[in-house]
């Protein structure tokens, strides 16, 4: 994969986020991810923290082939941005060691300022260059 594939596939990534056509982005998600593909979220320090408060272990969230995915990105894509408060960009950090990708996201208000949120992406691509498994660490 060339710096311009890895810069498309992580383009082609946070574009699906904010998607507002559920066919288009049906068709992105059938196009980024395999069939069985995992998507596992760790959720953000204080919802993990309020788990363990209630005695549950590692809380990790986990979404498995395109319907699941589908159904996590449409949500994302209902909540965030949707209602116009927000848009997500890369921060243009993508690096590749082999079939694994990482890089960092941001969730920043439509009108600028500070990211809302940020993220740590860390995929490990299938032979076909489609993402197999899809690890999201929400760091702030």
């Amino acid at each position: 994969m060339s710096d311009h594939d890895l810069q498309q596939l992580i383009d082609r990534y946070v574009a699906v986020w904010g998607e507002p056509d559920p066919a288009r982005r049906r068709a992105a998600v059938c196009d980024l991810w395999t069939g069985d593909a995992v998507h596992v979220l760790q959720p953000p320090l204080e919802m993990r923290q309020a788990a363990a408060g209630l005695g549950f272990g590692r809380l990790a969230l986990e979404a498995r082939g395109h319907d699941a995915l589908e159904s996590r990105v449409s949500r994302a894509y209902e909540e965030f941005v949707a209602p116009g408060g927000y848009v997500f960009r890369a921060r243009g950090d993508a690096d590749r060691l082999h079939d694994v990708v990482k890089f960092h996201w941001e969730m920043v208000p439509t009108g600028g300022g500070a990211p809302a949120g940020v993220g740590l992406e860390i995929l490990v691509l299938s032979p076909d260059g489609r993402i197999a498994a899809d690890y999201q660490f929400i760091e702030a």
